[in-house]
Parts: structure tokens; sequence; C-alpha cells
């Protein structure tokens, strides 16, 4: 796997999941796999939580980090749209618009543009994007295994399980 410069260590605690209302059945299954013993304010490394509860628990997660997560949780969205933009493009050839959100998104990440400027692109993009989500989701299982390997290029570089 390539090197990512966005990598960044991101955790969590037991505590901070439960205080995001964490899924019961979820949350018990990650417990048990970190064992009786581990403390409710010890960091989780979400590449743990990737290997024990799997690739939608760990995103699920990225809305309860000690680390603020926001430029890799707008990248990492921007790579899932990017994967499924040539089905878009096959349906719509003519229509640019869910193209120029990624865009925006990636932009504004990087502090290439405001959040103005952004706003503007996803309201120019409109139905579109509800269209993208959809054909997003026709090919999500398809996906599931590649988001898991753009998941763990954001993380693994300063992480270790």
């Amino acid at each position: 796997m390539k090197k990512n410069p966005e990598a960044m260590l991101l955790t969590t605690t037991l505590r901070k999941l439960r205080d995001a209302h964490a899924c019961t059945s979820r949350y018990t299954f990650l417990r048990e796999a970190l064992g009786a013993k581990y403390g409710d304010t010890k960091p989780i490394n979400l590449l743990r939580i990737l290997e024990t509860n799997g690739l939608s628990d760990a995103l699920w997660v990225m809305q309860a980090t000690v680390q603020n997560c926001d430029t890799v949780a707008r990248l990492m969205a921007a790579d899932f749209a990017a994967r499924v933009l040539p089905i878009w493009r096959k349906k719509y050839p003519k229509d640019d618009r869910p193209a120029k959100a990624i865009k925006a998104a990636r932009d504004f990440a990087h502090g290439k543009i405001t959040r103005e400027k952004l706003d503007a692109a996803g309201d120019a993009a409109g139905a579109a994007a509800w269209d993208a989500r959809d054909a997003a989701r026709a090919a999500a299982d398809a996906e599931n295994k590649r988001q898991a390997a753009i998941f763990v290029s954001y993380l693994l570089e300063s992480n270790t399980l």
C-alpha cells in the first residue's frame, strides 16, 4: 500500500463511544475483544476497531475520536465518492456536478477554498449528490474492501495495532 501523507493516529475510548451512543451490541462486541480490564479512558486505535468490528463500525467511530479527524474524514469521503464516479458518468456523461463537489471537498480539506465555496459547490451538486449516493450504495458491496484499504491508508502510517 502506498504511503499516505494524510495518515494520522486516530483513537477513541470506551467512554467516548458510550457518550456517542454506540450501538449496544457492537460496543459489547468491542469491549469483549479488548478484554474486561481495558480501561474506560485508555486509547483504542481505530485500526484495532477495524480489525475487531469491521469497516462500518470503524467509520462510525470517526465521530467519536480523541483527535480532530475532520480532514481525514472529508478526504476519505471524497475518495469513496470518486470510486463510484464512473457509474455516475456512465449514466450522466454531461453532468460534472458530483466531480466538482468531490474536488471542492478535497480543496476544502487542504485549505484551498473557504467554507462558503465548499457550500456553494455542495448546493450546485444538489440532487446529483442524492443520485450519486444511490449509485454509491448500489456499488457498496464491491467497494467495501477498497474502502477498508483507503481507511487503512489514512491511518496506517503512524499506527500500530
